[in-house]
């Protein structure tokens, strides 16, 4: 016997009266729910603790929506629920969802990264630093997240050059019958011959923990101390190298510190809107420093309440390895606070709190960020304008039909006709789009030949079956920008035609020999066209064609290296 499931529905067409039946058999139960529209596509994604609660809210009469509510609920065709043992559990299935579904109503957050950490394995008996992108939970200290990258270069800067910590990744053990070079420039004890005790190391080590943790007055009181044990022992030089890292330890401190807080652990979440825009920013502090900060912009908000977007970056950014601090700091009250509370704290394996200050120097971080927040999003605001005149003009300029949203461009790369490969890249709505760059190895042709390789790599794009992450053909071009002049163009419009794809907009742009001045190349037109430096039009496709011959350079070097590298045999390995 079939066992009826009223709270998944299914089909594309659903009447007014079967989703007032759905309505009517909602569960009790906490989960999520899927609402899709007339197609099956899904247009929102939501958590619930009672699902027949919060579903039906969205329908009820008398209820003043929002306009962006109306609209949702005017397209739903079709509701799906997924019951959960808890409120926890639907929390984190939800946040799964919107980052794989990316629904149209849903704020999503346009970031897939893992943001690079320090790991300090503490229990090691000689500890190094190393970085990660992944948290575990294998005892070690992690530090971090360091956003951007640079930070963490920075860091790592100062640590190698304050303390005499190893980097090398040798077993150390105490009988190397040598040390590096690091030991003859004091940028370690060499622990490798035996010349450094595991305590002594560990001391080290402690103060390092020390200056991550920002624990400033331990860690300089530590180093006066042994300083002056040095100079009592009369150990002049020692004490000299302390007193210079502590000059050091300070000097960086002082630069770093945002407020006199005490070593705590925070994230502040500012948030500025103008129009529908929006801009989130996300500064993290650890240990009382500022090591990072993590920008997120929308166009196109869909309306959404200032404490929806806070809440939805809450969920997908901690969604991933990252560690949450002791405190979020953010300027709206969340409705569903204490379930982001729990979630996070077991996240972390111990109390987060996420606080809204109205006085203070927590207020004053919070307005930093804010502050922050409405620089960038004027910045991504005026960039915007930019690309869209740069497009624009693209479109006067070729007189295209329309102003181009997505070009692709195409360049070859090879030495002697070694090694022949091509590159794809994509620029879309003012931005290079990495995740549709392809890259391609030569397979057809032999020797230097750019005209035949052009035409192979451009009948591979779009003569076959190249997909996205998502698993789905890949849109074509609203114009198609290929490195060269006429042979290579020429090349590319008869794999075109031959696809059946002639009617698309294709152009070659190349310098003449000793002019500076870059030129057009279009299919009909016996003159090349000759852009100014300094035009909208000029910008924009010397910045696709130069990605497209950075993108194929680098797979270029990388299969010459690789061809470079003669591999050991089994025999010569046994000889070892």
């Amino acid at each position: 016997m079939t066992n009826p499931r009223p709270n998944i529905l299914s089909g594309a067409k659903r009447s007014r009266r079967a989703l007032e039946s759905t309505l009517a058999h909602l569960p009790n139960q906490p989960g999520v729910y899927l609402m899709k529209g007339k197609g099956g596509e899904i247009l929102y994604i939501g958590k619930a603790l009672v699902l027949a609660d919060r579903v039906r809210s969205y329908f009820q009469k008398g209820s003043d929506p929002s306009p962006k509510t109306r609209v949702l609920t005017s397209l739903i065709h079709d509701i799906e629920t997924i019951v959960t043992r808890s409120d926890l559990e639907a929390l984190l299935l939800e946040s799964s969802l919107v980052k794989r579904h990316r629904p149209r109503f849903n704020v999503v957050l346009r970031d897939d990264k893992h943001y690079p950490y320090l790991r300090l394995p503490v229990k090691d008996n000689f500890p190094r630093l190393s970085i990660v992108r992944r948290v575990k939970n294998d005892g070690a200290l992690y530090f971090g997240p360091y956003v951007p990258s640079g930070a963490l270069r920075e860091t790592l800067k100062v640590i190698k050059k304050v303390f005499p910590l190893a980097t090398c990744k040798i077993d150390i053990n105490g009988t190397a019958d040598r040390a590096c070079l690091e030991f003859e420039i004091k940028r370690c004890m060499a622990p490798c011959t035996g010349n450094q005790s595991q305590e002594d190391y560990h001391r080290i080590v402690d103060q390092v923990r020390c200056f991550l943790e920002g624990r400033d007055k331990e860690l300089l009181d530590g180093l006066r101390k042994d300083m002056e044990t040095a100079a009592g022992h009369e150990a002049f030089e020692e004490a000299a190298r302390l007193r210079d890292r502590m000059a050091s330890i300070s000097k960086t401190l002082e630069k770093q510190r945002v407020a006199q807080i005490g070593p705590m652990d925070q994230d502040i979440i500012g948030l500025a809107r103008i129009g529908r825009a929006a801009d989130l920013q996300l500064l993290f502090v650890r240990g009382g420093l500022l090591i990072g900060r993590k920008d997120f912009f929308w166009v196109d908000t869909k309306e959404a309440a200032g404490e929806e977007l806070i809440r939805s970056a809450i969920e997908q950014f901690y969604n991933k390895d990252t560690l949450p601090p002791k405190e979020l700091l953010v300027s709206e009250a969340l409705s569903d606070r204490e379930l982001l509370q729990r979630w996070l704290s077991h996240k972390k394996g111990r109390r987060v709190r996420i606080l809204i200050p109205e006085r203070g120097v927590k207020r004053q971080l919070l307005q930093l960020a804010e502050e922050n927040a409405a620089t960038a999003i004027g910045e991504h605001l005026r960039k915007i304008a930019v690309e869209h005149k740069e497009a624009e003009d693209l479109q006067r300029f070729l007189g295209l039909p329309k102003a181009p949203s997505r070009v692709e461009g195409f360049d070859i790369s090879n030495t002697m006709g070694t090694h022949s490969v091509a590159s794809m890249v994509v620029w879309e709505d003012g931005k290079m789009k990495k995740a549709d760059y392809r890259r391609f190895r030569i397979r057809t042709v032999e020797g230097a030949n750019d005209f035949a390789s052009m035409e192979e790599v451009v009948k591979r794009r779009y003569g076959g079956t190249l997909a996205t992450r998502a698993n789905k053909m890949l849109p074509l071009p609203d114009l198609i920008l290929i490195d060269g002049g006429v042979g290579q163009l020429g090349a590319a419009v008869d794999a075109l035609r031959e696809l059946g794809y002639g009617h698309l907009p294709i152009i070659g742009l190349a310098k003449a020999k000793g002019e500076k001045e870059e030129r057009i190349y279009a299919p009909g037109h016996r003159d090349p066209l000759i852009l100014s430096p300094t035009s909208h039009v000029s910008r924009l496709v010397q910045r696709i064609r130069d990605e497209a011959h950075r993108f194929a350079i680098a797979y270029h070097r990388k299969l010459r290296g690789q061809a470079f590298v003669v591999p050991v045999s089994k025999s010569a390995k046994s000889r070892k």
